[in-house]
């Protein structure tokens, strides 16, 4: 008979952010421009927010919002116009107004394909974000229904998060 206990399960996975790259989105090189990029994970970054209690209902009721105070981007792939992006998002770590967390881009089949298991990002990045309270102007503890939902998301940092841009 084995006692021992059974792994936790993994935390459940955040929906995927979707996006198809548009032409103006295009720039003078023939593919997706650095600030779309940006966009693309901003957008992730609300989706993230909706999921776990503060979207446009908590941020108009509350006068609280996420601050994004440091990115870290790196651009892997060229992603031409038209190609179909999937954006998966992971909570890396919470703490009582911080949150970290990471997004991965994909280029997909479709506007509903998921990324093939094991596929290489275009795209990925890190980001540092404040609580704050924007009536207070400066940051704020998250309600504790956020906190935990944020909680349950944590998991372990992909092996490329941390890393700092190495002088040349």
């Amino acid at each position: 008979m084995n006692l021992s206990p059974s792994p936790p399960p993994p935390p459940p996975r955040l929906p995927l952010f979707r996006a198809t790259v548009r032409p103006e989105w295009i720039d003078y090189n023939g593919h997706l421009s650095e600030a779309y990029y940006v966009l693309v994970f901003g957008h992730a970054t609300d989706a993230l927010m909706d999921r776990t209690g503060m979207g446009p209902e908590y941020r108009e009721s509350t006068g609280c919002s996420l601050y994004t105070v440091e990115a870290h981007i790196r651009y892997l792939r060229d992603v031409p116009e038209g190609a179909s992006l999937a954006v998966d998002t992971r909570v890396l770590g919470i703490a009582t107004k911080k949150a970290h967390f990471a997004h991965e881009m994909h280029v997909v089949g479709g506007p509903r394909a998921d990324p093939e298991p094991g596929a290489e990002p275009v795209a990925t990045t890190e980001l540092f974000a404040l609580h704050v309270d924007r009536k207070a102007g400066r940051a704020a503890p998250f309600p504790d229904e956020v906190r935990f939902a944020l909680t349950a998301l944590v998991e372990q940092a992909p092996p490329w998060a941390g890393r700092a841009i190495a002088p040349v």
